[in-house]
């Protein structure tokens, strides 16, 4: 069991599930995607990122950066603190 801890403007966000954070952003990129209705294709192009690498955030595959994770919260109009709590 891993323990993930995120501080994030002095809030703590923590897990102590099977999952780690890796897999939940990627599991809120898609859910919050998906809820605009827009495909990894054009959220990539909203993010200036490859199209193939949103799928593989959201596939967990990808250990992403700090840029990248503000790159897609503002391609989604979303925090970045709410692509990091399950």
């Amino acid at each position: 069991m891993n323990l993930i801890i995120v501080f994030l403007h002095t809030k703590i966000f923590y897990t102590m599930d099977s999952k780690n954070i890796i897999e939940i952003f990627g599991e809120n990129v898609q859910k919050y995607r998906k809820e605009k209705q827009i495909s990894q294709e054009k959220l990539a192009e909203l993010a200036g990122v490859h199209r193939t690498y949103v799928g593989m955030i959201e596939r967990a595959e990808k250990n992403i950066t700090l840029r990248n994770m503000e790159k897609i919260a503002k391609a989604l109009d979303v925090k970045i603190k709410d692509l990091l709590v399950e």
